[in-house]
């Protein structure tokens, strides 16, 4: 007989899932896949942005993505300067399939584990820990990444990606999914894991522990090789503010990568078995 929880008390037990992020987390260090596909199909289109419009709103669905990137006062003023009104929903829809074209390709070519990545899942799973993940990517792009990523070791449990529910971050759905798909309840019993601040609303608005990831992710946005090189006291002030950022956003933990994760959730453990909440 499955194992039944009643609101009437809180749930005292420990973590039964981990939702990871894609990009930037558990594959793709410094998070690149989307960012091509966003300056190609924009320039496309006769519009010059930079990875840096494109990392300002990561974490969303492509679509409210691409929005969001347009209407920025930066590039909107770059897109007046061609076309001489502001974009429409028309406009949008045109640019939003290039970029789709472009995604399923750029997704493969970056989906190396992040170090740590398999180490950990393996410790979880040892745990009776289930791997959840959820990706603003649309599902051609999930494909090819999930994919890719599978035969260089990874697969979740569950994968669910911004065009298999209603809406993409930060609403909770595709959190949902993943409890549905995992059959874990309650979603305090779930720990959210990612490397934007969309991906720590998805969690709160979901009812999870949230866990920001920083030396991996879009916000550093740097390869491993950068990383190695940069200095020291630098890249330690920049991963610092990146930290802070996430708890000012709510975030109840900040990591380096995913290879913290363990440690993190015996912490939550504790929180858990004195009865406190995300």
């Amino acid at each position: 007989m499955a194992e039944v929880f009643s609101r009437k008390n809180p749930y005292l037990g420990p973590v039964k899932a981990v939702i990871l992020d894609w990009t930037g987390t558990a594959v793709d260090f410094g998070s690149f896949g989307k960012i091509q596909p966003f300056i190609e199909g924009m320039q496309q289109h006769w519009v010059e942005i930079t990875a840096e419009d494109v990392r300002k709103y990561m974490g969303l669905a492509p679509w409210d993505q691409l929005a969001a990137i347009v209407n920025d006062e930066g590039v909107l003023s770059r897109w007046l300067d061609v076309y001489g009104e502001a974009p429409s929903e028309y406009d949008l829809d045109r640019i939003f399939r290039s970029i789709e074209a472009l995604m399923p390709q750029s997704a493969a070519m970056h989906s190396d584990p992040v170090p740590g990545l398999l180490e950990t899942v393996s410790e979880l799973r040892n745990r009776d820990i289930r791997i959840g993940s959820t990706s603003s990517f649309t599902f051609q792009a999930m494909e090819a990444l999930s994919g890719a990523a599978r035969e260089k070791g990874y697969a979740p449990d569950s994968s669910v990606c911004s065009t298999d529910v209603p809406g993409g971050r930060p609403y909770p759905w595709m959190c949902h999914r993943n409890a549905e798909n995992l059959e874990v309840y309650p979603m305090s019993a779930i720990v959210k894991v990612g490397d934007t601040i969309p991906d720590m609303e998805e969690g709160l608005n979901a009812g999870m522990w949230t866990v920001g990831v920083t030396k991996t992710g879009n916000y550093l946005g740097m390869s491993r090789e950068e990383v190695s090189a940069a200095d020291e006291v630098e890249l330690r002030n920049r991963i610092d503010l990146i930290g802070k950022r996430f708890m000012d956003a709510g975030a109840r933990f900040v990591v380096e990568g995913v290879w913290d994760c363990p440690a993190v959730i015996e912490q939550i453990n504790l929180l858990l078995a004195a009865g406190e909440k995300p």
